[in-house]
């Protein structure tokens, strides 16, 4: 900057600080230039500097900056709510870009047009499903983490992270943190996903909701409430070898229809072995275990629509599917969607008779990376293909296609990502999950909040609930939990 003239140079050192980082210093002086006519001349060398860095990388090695179209920003990791919120306040009302309106909406009539950014699965939903649409609005790149969670995956970018002998399992890792910031297989990026940092628990209440079946119109609503427990995600470090520690402990118990009402659920789930799960039955009075409730077992309740792994788009061990990356793509996925944690808004205006009202659905061009999971040989699985799009700021599944053993798709899997202000602006998918089945022309949607008169509560410290601790998820915990 040796020719810059010496008002141009006080306008510089007058410049709010700016973030670490050349493309995020970058996009940060691009933005005052505006404000400071002086700094004209600087926007060609900001341009130029930006390009020359395109390859830099965030903290847990997503591509720190924009496309050359300019449709996906650079990333700021910076999301913070306007004055005035706190937890337990509607999370979209706080939302610096609530106002936005869509750039525009994808249907039938134009789905050509944006094919190639969309899945497989979306190009079926919109050209099969009569009235199916896809609002799409700018891009925001503001996902962070907590430094402790930063420091844990620089570690492991050193290559301290390791796959077992068995070919799926996590043998080491220092989490919480990105086990494998640069996979060098598919099932590296799978445990990415499943590891992702999430506070250290979260409680959860809300519904979920299955479609009428074709030529009836009666949908079926379950009410439950839920606590997830997360070990790994406590701050300091941890190794999946400490043998006290697990990959999540989970607690669901219904609330209604009264045939579903008073049984519960607790499970286990390991960093290398099978998936305990226990199951209480209110007219026996009994807690039974459950040996086979994991992979494609029919969650119990849900006329058959809902199978173990397909929670979250895909969870439980990986070790059924051959995992293959396949690279990296641009796609619309459901992002900063914080208008499905609005418990205020009433469920019937939010899901429709054949999709979620795009009202409250909101889709985003974010860089992913595609993952194919193909059944292994001598296994057998009712999908025994799944394709995974991983957001590459966050880690998440974001959009994913089962498909049938005739090779057509059959599920069409959504997760919407938000960032969660008590955690930092770590982004989270633990809300309003939806699954498209497009052989029988039902629809899915779990962790629905619309109508659940209060939100949910995330935790970044396991002390700050005392159900947070390994021996709440018991079969005795349950039993007694169940017969008060």
């Amino acid at each position: 900057m040796e020719n810059l003239t010496t008002e141009s140079r006080r306008s510089v050192a007058q410049l709010p600080a700016c973030k670490s980082g050349v493309v995020a210093t970058v996009t940060c002086i691009v933005k005052r230039i505006s404000t400071t006519p002086t700094l004209v001349g600087l926007l060609a060398l900001a341009i130029a500097v930006s390009s020359a860095n395109a390859g830099e990388k965030t903290p847990i090695g997503a591509e720190q900056g924009g496309n050359k179209e300019g449709t996906i920003p650079a990333w700021t990791g910076d999301s913070k709510p306007m004055s005035g919120w706190s937890p337990g306040k509607v999370r979209f009302n706080y939302w610096k870009h609530k106002g936005e309106k869509p750039l525009y909406v994808i249907d039938a009539s134009n789905v050509d047009k944006y094919a190639k950014n969309l899945t497989q699965g979306q190009i079926q939903l919109l050209k099969t499903v009569k009235g199916y649409t896809m609002p799409v609005y700018p891009t925001h790149r503001e996902c962070s983490f907590p430094d402790f969670v930063v420091s844990n995956t620089k570690q492991n970018a050193s290559g301290k992270s390791k796959i077992g002998r068995d070919g799926w399992s996590l043998d080491a890792a220092t989490l919480p943190g990105v086990p494998f910031p640069n996979p060098k297989s598919g099932v590296e990026a799978v445990w990415n996903y499943l590891v992702r940092y999430q506070g250290a628990g979260i409680d959860q209440f809300g519904t979920s909701y299955v479609s009428a079946a074709p030529g009836t119109k009666k949908d079926l609503r379950i009410k439950w409430e839920q606590v997830y427990y997360w070990p790994h995600g406590v701050k300091g470090t941890h190794n999946p070898k400490d043998r006290a520690s697990a990959v999540q402990y989970l607690y669901y118990a219904f609330q209604s229809p009264a045939a579903l009402a008073g049984q519960a659920i607790v499970q286990r789930y390991f960093f290398d072995q099978d998936t305990e799960s226990f199951y209480y039955f209110p007219g026996q009075r009994r807690v039974r275990r459950l040996p086979t409730y994991a992979y494609d077992a029919p969650m119990i309740g849900f006329e058959n629509q809902y199978p173990v792994d397909m929670q979250a788009l895909y969870f439980g061990n990986p070790d059924r599917f051959d995992w293959k990356i396949v690279g990296h793509k641009e796609i619309f996925i459901p992002y900063n969607n914080f208008k499905v944690t609005d418990f205020t808004y009433p469920i019937d205006k939010a899901m429709g008779p054949k999709f979620v009202n795009p009202e409250v659905r909101r889709y985003e061009l974010h860089r992913v990376l595609e993952v194919v999971g193909t059944v292994k040989k001598g296994v057998r699985h009712s999908t025994p293909k799944k394709t995974l799009y991983l957001d590459e700021d966050t880690w998440i599944a974001s959009v994913g296609d089962d498909y049938d053993a005739n090779g057509k798709i059959w599920k069409v899997k959504e997760n919407p990502i938000y960032p969660v202000w008590e955690l930092g602006g770590t982004c989270s998918n633990l809300s309003m999950q939806n699954f498209y089945d497009l052989n029988s022309g039902r629809y899915l949607s779990d962790l629905v909040q619309f109508g659940s008169k209060k939100d949910y509560v995330y935790s970044k410290d396991a002390s700050n609930d005392s159900r947070l601790k390994p021996d709440f998820f018991t079969s005795e915990t349950l039993r007694a939990n169940s017969e008060r």
